[in-house]
């Protein structure tokens, strides 16, 4: 497999720039035996009593800063992960790098660079990242998005089951931002379960697929956590026939992982699960997704769950419909392809 298999063109006009006024009124292209077009909020009727939803309530960290180094050269800090001992794992954008052991003036705030790791640094703060993030922080909206951050982001790029205690990802499991609480409580009130994992979304889920050999991809690493009882909860919605709906690759990647380690216990550690064309899912048997990037690993996940000519189809049907594509975007409802496994792009 190919990585430019897996690309297309999208007119920038279909990038959406910003969230709809309301969360579930975003289109929503339902792909199972055919294709259907309604709104987000019809979601419902593809639910049944015993269903079971997962959803990722992970919390976006205000994880951009801007600031100069000590030449007074511009750099934006991009938080990757937060590290023990007030330390940072980030990326740094800057004219030319900056050396190990200089300092960058962050407004108020220095952070002494003290070590480089392939394309991330590390940077040392006098106190706790997180709180210096949350301080003087901007919303990383995806590059794709061509806008400053603003007051709006700070709610949108959001679910409304976030856990701010969860304070963890770079980036929205963008899935989840078309449920608004009236839907999610119509959605419990026909008897559906709603559980939640967490998985830290870092910034390389935008990072490019750089190899045209996809099998040669080294994947990012991202740290998920799935309780025992979501386990349980997950067998027994199996055990008694009826399906259980994964909200976004990233609900989708951290209950495969969880469950290909054989432990019913719970799982609680880092993932570097590539889903692509081939893989055969041991969980998911239907997935709520947005539109993905052309060329990205996200784009090869869904291809792997529905099939890979199966869902380029579908991509052209939303093009040609005027859907609104990535994080701000509209969605999609797929269901599991047995056979998408042996629909592999020569």
């Amino acid at each position: 497999m190919k990585t430019s298999d897996f690309n297309y063109h999208l007119p920038d006009e279909l990038i959406a720039n910003y969230p709809l006024k309301k969360r579930s009124l975003s289109r929503l292209l339902v792909f199972k035996n055919d294709i259907d077009h309604i709104f987000f909020k019809d979601i419902i009727k593809y639910f049944q009593e015993g269903d079971l939803l997962v959803v990722n309530n992970t919390s976006v960290i205000p994880a951009r800063i801007f600031g100069h180094k000590e030449s007074g050269g511009i750099v934006e800090v991009m938080l990757e992960r937060v590290m023990e001992d007030n330390k940072a794992l980030v990326q740094i954008r800057s004219a030319r790098s900056p050396k190990i052991g200089s300092f960058l003036n962050l407004e108020s705030y220095k952070a002494k660079c003290i070590d480089r790791k392939d394309n991330f640094f590390i940077l040392q703060f006098n106190e706790p990242p997180l709180d210096i993030f949350n301080k003087i922080g901007h919303i990383p909206l995806p590059p794709y998005i061509k806008r400053k951050d603003e007051e709006i982001d700070r709610n949108r790029y959001a679910t409304v089951y976030e856990d701010k205690n969860l304070q963890e990802s770079v980036a929205a499991p963008t899935a989840g931002l078309h449920f608004d609480d009236e839907l999610l409580n119509s959605i419990k009130q026909i008897g559906v379960k709603i559980s939640t994992i967490n998985l830290s979304v870092g910034a390389g889920t935008f990072q490019p697929v750089k190899v045209e050999n996809i099998k040669n991809h080294d994947i990012h690493e991202e740290y998920l956590e799935v309780s025992r009882e979501v386990m349980t909860l997950v067998n027994q919605t199996k055990q008694a026939g009826k399906k259980v709906f994964a909200v976004g690759t990233t609900a989708t990647r951290a209950l495969e992982t969880a469950f290909s380690h054989g432990d019913m216990n719970g799982y609680k550690g880092y993932t570097k699960l590539f889903i692509y064309p081939g893989y055969k899912f041991k969980v998911v048997d239907n997935l709520i997704t947005n539109f993905h990037l052309p060329k990205s690993t996200l784009l090869m996940l869904v291809c792997a769950f529905s099939g890979y000519t199966e869902i380029m189809a579908a991509y052209k049907e939303a093009i040609d419909n005027d859907y609104r594509f990535f994080s701000y975007g509209d969605a999609m409802l797929l269901n599991r392809n047995f056979n998408a496994r042996f629909n592999i792009p020569s």
